[in-house]
């Protein structure tokens, strides 16, 4: 699903007293973060003043967010950003984006079911695809993803023999 808007990051904590917030990044590593001049939250736009990545978070200043209490009030929200300033490579994808795809055989055309959830492993992601039995296909292009069409709400995978059933 073709989306505007999608999440980069939820604040898990602060770093300090002077309002640093700690965030986790949803997608890719925290340097990913720090190439963003807007995030939205709570869906008003908000420029980072300072961006920084320390021990596998993002440290992000916001203004206005000046002390430890109006950075804890800010605790467990995402921060977004707009889908077209995120330039990622061809053929790559937000998580956010895949969820709700129909997922066909690549072989035979079939729908085998929507995509319904993305883990992330050390390997590899992995989806979960719910059909008539729910299962799981990791996320390794070629060998079992064969192609993504966000425009057509599809994703074609490969299907091993006992994959489905």
């Amino acid at each position: 699903m073709k989306l505007d808007y999608v999440p980069v990051g939820r604040i898990v904590s602060v770093h300090g007293i002077r309002g640093e917030l700690r965030v986790l990044p949803l997608e890719g590593e925290a340097d990913f973060l720090t190439g963003f001049q807007t995030f939205y939250l709570e869906g008003q736009p908000v420029s980072p003043t300072a961006c920084r990545v320390h021990k596998g978070m993002a440290l992000l200043k916001l203004a206005g967010v000046e002390d430890r209490t109006a950075a804890e009030a800010l605790r467990g929200e995402e921060l977004l950003v707009r889908r077209k300033d995120a330039h990622l490579p061809e053929g790559t994808f937000f998580d956010g984006e895949l969820i709700g795809l129909d997922v066909y055989d690549g072989e035979t055309g079939e729908c085998v079911g929507e995509l319904v959830k993305v883990d992330r492993y050390p390997a590899s992601k992995v989806y979960t695809v719910r059909g008539v039995k729910e299962f799981l296909v990791p996320a390794v292009k070629d060998a079992f993803i064969l192609s993504v069409d966000l425009e057509n709400n599809r994703m074609d995978i490969r299907v091993w023999e006992g994959l489905v059933e």
